[in-house]
């Protein structure tokens, strides 16, 4: 499923115009990604969090030269999926 896909099954569910859940779809994940930037946790209970997490620098190899090299610290996006969604998708 893509975004598009996605904004055509909102708009059916909510009873909307396509153009309503696209600004709508849109702007949710604006707010994620931002909130997330800011080093704040989205917690959207029965569906899952999203966090900012530390990824400490480590050694790894170029694929190519199979040379030793120094990948830096960084953050990463993270998801964890709520107790609801994971036993939806267990059970399907």
């Amino acid at each position: 499923m893509n975004k598009g896909d996605l904004v055509d099954q909102v708009a059916d569910k909510a009873g909307v115009t396509k153009k309503q859940a696209d600004a709508v779809i849109t702007a949710v994940l604006e707010v994620i990604v931002d909130a997330v930037a800011k080093d704040d946790k989205v917690t959207l209970v029965g569906f899952g969090s999203f966090e900012k997490r530390h990824r400490k620098a480590r050694e790894g190899r170029n694929p190519k030269t199979r040379s030793k090299m120094q990948i830096p610290e960084t953050y990463v996006p993270a998801f964890s999926a709520g107790k609801q969604f994971k036993e939806k998708v267990a059970t399907s």
